[in-house]
């Protein structure tokens, strides 16, 4: 189960809770439900369900992951990324794909979860998660030019051919909903951020489009009607699950997890930064998988953790998870409130709201560094991922991406410092030993690096040229990891240098990697005498050995 119990992290976040404490929640989560609202009636449409889908998204995140999640300051809901993913989903399987990849995808996270495996989520290198995440804001972007011109065009299996297919022509844009886009967008970009603290600026353009398109007479498209209930009637059952088809779901329900998993690990790091109180990432997912379990059987579209809403209920002075959960109530009653209201919003103005939001979820800080330092292998890494995200299927994006972490990941740590040094016969003679030079040499090559696979070649490269060498000590205090291929190539080097008349010692042997040694016999086979604190005391050692071997 999760290192630390649910219970325990509720009486170190509610201990010392008061009054006080909960008035800054409650302004924070009706804050964080200002920013949301619009964000969920945005992705639930850009998700390919419906505004309503959105919202009941919001409220059952809010509430269920918002009370079994891992930190205090994670707030779920609808996300672009996500919606990314699952309008390709709808496109293919229609909504039933939704809610059958979210139903297994959730399972997949709470089995992730309870096995305590999240931390592997993190070894993911920041330039393919950039990358990935760039190519899902273009496909954000592109999806909505649609709504943005108020036309609707020929639909592509991936967004970049649904770009190509705009400068094919064949339509004529509406203006009106043109400059209703158009409106969202200089709100959101030209408010000064402590306006937008105080009153959303995505909630004042969707408010400004309104009433701009009911001046226009209402001709560009609007939501619609909202059902102001939380059991929509489009939704899962168990009766039509596809059982019989569930293997095709497998690849979208792992590219949900992946996704799932990393945004709602990073919004944990980017909280932790914020507030200084570090996240249990098993106990999230196991959070998450709950939460989106549930969710189909209310017809919501799969949620994930988002980092603009967390960020938004830290800065506005949020202590617990109540902020979340606040958030959720606001938002439900908006939709018992407000729901004519919100129908009436243009889905141009939606499509504002949308392509502001992608070109936000860039990380233009971390492309600038990666490409103004120049770092080629991130550099590759982040462009060879975005267009991936963009051209193929993101399911093949995700696999790329996973492909090139490995390779990132082994690039960085496949390489092993091997300096060798014959040793200074002074310092020897300083101790009344006085034997080298004359009977043999005693090298000393200090290691650095882990000695796995992929570090051997170079390894067996260093001690190519042995001759003459009585001693040849392996300093490996910088060595931290070994595996069985290294291990073969130590038992190699110590056959080569035994049959010269040699001995092979060790100094500063790393716990881990000894009992590794033990393990595979190198121990017993080397002898384990011939194993030292120091490398100084290797030295006097095989000094000693030296001269009595000349005698």
């Amino acid at each position: 189960m999760p290192r630390r119990s649910l219970t325990r992290l509720y009486k170190d976040e509610f201990s010392n809770y008061s009054p006080a404490k909960f008035q800054q929640d409650l302004l924070a989560g009706l804050t964080v439900a200002a920013v949301a609202l619009p964000l969920a009636l945005a992705f639930g449409v850009a998700s390919g369900a419906t505004a309503a889908a959105g919202l009941v998204t919001a409220v059952l995140a809010g509430i269920l992951i918002g009370a079994l999640g891992g930190a205090p300051y994670q707030i779920s809901g609808p996300t672009g990324a996500m919606s990314a993913v699952l309008i390709v989903l709808v496109q293919r399987y229609g909504l039933e794909g939704i809610w059958v990849a979210g139903l297994l995808s959730g399972l997949l996270l709470l089995i992730i979860g309870i096995l305590r495996l999240g931390r592997f989520i993190a070894f993911i290198p920041s330039a393919v998660i950039s990358g990935f995440t760039s190519g899902i804001a273009l496909i954000i972007f592109i999806g909505q030019i649609d709504n943005f011109l108020g036309v609707k065009t020929e639909a592509a299996e991936t967004a970049a051919f649904k770009l190509l297919g705009y400068f094919k022509g064949g339509f004529v844009p509406d203006w009106h909903a043109v400059v209703i886009g158009l409106v969202v967008i200089l709100t959101m970009l030209l408010m000064p951020a402590k306006w937008s603290a105080k009153f959303p600026s995505s909630l004042l353009g969707l408010i400004l489009a309104a009433l701009l398109n009911w001046t226009l007479g209402g001709s560009v498209e609007i939501i619609g009607d909202i059902p102001q209930t939380l059991l929509l009637q489009d939704r899962l059952s168990l009766a039509n699950v596809p059982w019989e088809n569930l293997s095709e779901f497998i690849a979208p329900t792992l590219t949900i997890t992946a996704l799932g998993a990393v945004e709602s690990l990073l919004c944990g790091a980017v909280g932790s930064n914020m507030t200084g109180v570090r996240m249990q990432a098993n106990q999230e997912l196991v959070a998450q998988g709950i939460g989106n379990m549930v969710i189909p059987f209310f017809g919501g579209v799969p949620a994930t953790a988002a980092i603009a809403r967390s960020s938004v209920g830290i800065k506005s002075g949020g202590q617990t998870r109540m902020v979340s959960i606040v958030h959720a109530v606001g938002i439900l009653l908006s939709m018992f409130l407000l729901a004519p209201l919100m129908g009436k919003a243009p889905l141009a103005a939606l499509a504002g709201v949308l392509m502001v939001t992608a070109a936000r979820m860039s990380e233009w800080d971390v492309i600038r560094f990666m490409f103004g330092k120049r770092f080629k292998t991130d550099m590759i890494a982040f462009s060879i991922t975005m267009l991936a995200t963009i051209v193929l299927d993101l399911t093949q994006a995700i696999l790329i991406g996973s492909f090139l972490a490995g390779a990132v990941f082994l690039n960085k740590i496949a390489s092993i410092d091997i300096a060798v040094q014959d040793v200074d016969a002074d310092k020897l003679k300083q101790k009344g030993i006085d034997a080298v030079g004359k009977c043999g040499h005693v090298r000393v090559a200090f290691l650095t690096g882990p000695l796995f696979f992929a570090a051997t070649g170079q390894f067996n490269e260093a001690f190519a040229d042995l001759e003459d060498t009585h001693a040849l000590i392996l300093s490996m205090r910088g060595v931290s990891l070994i595996d069985t291929a290294g291990l073969e190539a130590i038992h190699r080097l110590h056959e080569k240098i035994h049959k010269q008349g040699g001995a092979l010692m060790f100094a500063g042997v790393h716990e881990n990697v000894k009992q590794m040694m033990e393990r595979g016999g190198l121990v017993k086979s080397v002898g384990g005498e011939n194993f030292f604190w120091s490398s100084d005391q290797a030295i006097v050692e095989a000094g000693r050995r030296a001269c009595q071997f000349c005698e």
